[in-house]
């Protein structure tokens, strides 16, 4: 038998201990070093994209990724060893061998896929370390967010000049008016930055942009109008164009005409862009700006969706999660079909993430809280039934005896017998699920279920990170006093 398990370990990691007896170390073993193979190779196939042969995607990805692709084998190697070694050990037991073995072999295993993990995730500790800094301006912005909660209103002191791209006659300067700030761009004929066959920028023509009759010593910022009216700040290395004016109001900025995508057939005649320089100037009191108060509102929307869907998944799950209890619904055929269908139906839905609800939501009742609450509401159904149902098959069977005695029917039962002991656990569980919606909803707002998690993808897309960092933290104060809040009424209540 020893030989037999021994040349099946060789073959095999895990053949040998099936081969001995051990069916679920075996098992264990095999799947662990198939699937770590499996993922081995995937990964070396990726390195080696044009080897068809299993020698030349070794030696290619050894090429690409030597420490990688060595410490793989090598960790591969050693579990197969492994493998060999357990065999004969069970076939000499000894005290503690077994466990040796075993943790030997999910040792091995860990580190074999922790390897194959850090590849497969592209983690880049240099790069991260060294790209740090880029991390903080966001970061600054989100964790301190409050200069954007407040605004006032503003004077704008703006000049614009023409820039004509293409054939025509070229603008001239314009005309300079006493007391009125003033700019004038040279040349004023150009060309707009695009992109080469090659997806390679190529700049469009340099402007020379002069300005005067502005406040002194004052930010300026650069804006561009296309001839379409397509307005945006002029962003150059990924920084918005920006010039300080000298104490006599004056500046000079050199820029390329930026990138305009025109349809065809859009603007009859020439093609004329506007180069702007702005300064703007905060007046009267301060007032809460548009994101916080729109932020506001979707935060009330997002506690009011969470506290909906988690009331219609109390109202649903409760009578479906005693068809789910195998103590209530056990004694005939009929009473255990509607079990297991229950249960299986319940950990379908609870493996869909509610994220994926609100996609089917969404295509189904459009975009809006709506649909938030739907996907809540379907996730909340199950969940809670799953442990509204395990509750009541761990509830203690003297006192069901007890009224079965009497000769109470079945709902008689549940009413006197198993309600009053699920008063408690029900309570706790249908608050912590409340909690869990309403950070939910924050999330599943992201793909158009309403509530704040809309406004915060709109934000952070737009980089305005100061209004990002404002849903967040109200985020993270709306969660912490509802954890609060669940913690007094469960004291209170159970």
């Amino acid at each position: 038998m020893l030989k037999v398990a021994w040349i099946f370990s060789i073959l095999l990691p895990g053949l040998g201990q099936i081969v001995m007896g051990q069916v679920r170390r075996g098992v264990f073993a095999l799947t662990g070093f198939l699937t770590s193979l499996a993922i081995a190779y995937w990964r070396f196939s990726l390195l080696a994209p044009r080897e068809t042969t299993l020698l030349g995607i070794l030696r290619r990805s050894l090429e690409r990724r030597p420490s990688f692709t060595f410490l793989v084998l090598i960790l591969v190697i050693l579990f197969w060893i492994l493998g060999i070694l357990d065999t004969v050990k069970l076939a000499h037991p000894g005290p503690g061998r077994k466990a040796r073995g075993l943790i030997s072999f999910f040792f091995t295993l860990s580190l074999l896929l922790f390897v194959l993990g850090w590849q497969i995730s592209e983690i880049d500790v240099p790069r991260m370390v060294k790209d740090f800094n880029k991390a903080m301006t966001p970061l600054n912005r989100v964790l301190w967010p409050w200069k954007a909660a407040v605004t006032r209103d503003t004077r704008v002191l703006s000049a614009r000049a023409e820039i004509l791209e293409g054939e025509g006659p070229p603008p001239g300067k314009p005309v300079p008016k006493s007391g009125n700030p003033y700019v004038y761009a040279e040349p004023t004929v150009g060309k707009s930055s695009k992109l080469d066959e090659k997806g390679q920028p190529v700049p469009g023509t340099l402007i020379t942009l002069y300005g005067s009759g502005f406040e002194p010593n004052t930010k300026t910022d650069i804006w561009w109008e296309d001839p379409i009216g397509s307005r945006f700040q002029v962003r150059i290395g990924g920084e918005y164009l920006s010039v300080q004016t000298d104490q006599e109001g004056k500046f000079s900025v050199q820029l390329p005409i930026p990138y305009s995508i025109i349809p065809p057939g859009a603007v009859k005649g020439p093609l004329i862009h506007y180069v702007e320089a702005q300064q703007v100037f905060p007046v009267g009191p301060l007032k809460l700006s548009t994101p916080f108060l729109e932020i506001v509102s979707r935060m009330v929307e997002t506690i009011v969706m969470g506290l909906m869907a988690t009331v219609l998944g109390i109202v649903f799950a409760i009578p479906l999660s005693f068809l789910a209890a195998r103590n209530i619904m056990h004694g005939s055929w009929i009473g255990m079909s509607i079990y297991y269908s229950m249960r299986f139906i319940m950990n379908v839905v609870r493996s869909i993430e509610p994220i994926i609800w609100a996609v089917i939501a969404v295509v189904w009742v459009g975009l809006g809280p709506f649909a938030g609450v739907i996907a809540l509401t379907v996730h909340s159904i199950a969940s809670l039934g799953k442990l509204y149902s395990e509750a009541i098959e761990g509830i203690d069977h003297g006192p069901i005896e007890a009224v079965q005695a009497t000769g109470a029917t079945k709902l008689q039962t549940i009413m006197f017998a198993v309600i009053p002991q699920m008063v408690s656990p029900f309570i706790s569980f249908s608050i912590y699920r409340w909690d869990i919606n309403v950070r939910m909803s924050t999330i599943i707002g992201m793909v158009g279920g309403g509530g704040v998690g809309f406004v915060l993808l709109q934000y952070v897309r737009l980089l305005d990170y100061q209004a990002a960092g404002i849903a967040v933290w109200f985020i993270a104060i709306t969660v912490a006093v509802l954890d609060y809040v669940s913690a007094e009424i469960r004291e209170r209540m159970i």
